[in-house]
Parts: C-alpha cells; sequence; structure tokens
C-alpha cells in the first residue's frame, strides 16, 4: 500500500517504546501505535512525548500508523 493511500489523522506522543514504537494519542481519543516513516529516520527527525504529529493509517489495520510529520 502507498503512502498515498494512508488516511492522514492527528495526535499527540504519549509514549515512547523500544524499538522505535511511538504510542499516539489521537483526536478522537483513540491510542495507537506507530513508528517514524523512512524520509524522517533518514534526516534524524526526533520525536519526543508531547509533539503533534500526523500519523498515515490503513484503512486494514487501524491500530498500527506512520509518523509522517511533527508539527513546530
Amino acid at each position: 500500500m502507498a503512502k498515498d493511500d494512508l488516511a492522514q489523522l492527528e495526535g499527540e506522543i504519549s509514549d515512547v517504546g523500544a524499538g522505535g514504537i511511538y504510542k499516539v494519542k489521537l483526536e478522537n481519543k483513540i491510542e495507537i501505535s506507530a513508528k517514524l516513516c523512512g524520509k524522517m529516520r533518514r534526516f534524524n527527525i526526533r520525536v519526543v512525548v508531547g509533539d503533534k504529529v500526523t500519523v498515515g493509517v490503513s484503512p486494514y489495520d487501524p491500530t498500527h500508523g506512520l509518523i509522517m510529520y511533527r508539527h513546530k
């Protein structure tokens, strides 16, 4: 599935786990697990607890996602 097919949702980082897995609390109070997309890993974009992020979520498995963008 391409990145263009993912649903873009806004959320906030609530917890950082081992192996680059982040817990993201979405605007609708649902918590999902997500990891950084490749460009964010490549350019060493740091994400910490409390950051506002945009998450791409698959329509097939809405419990996992990709962190696409960190808001300033």
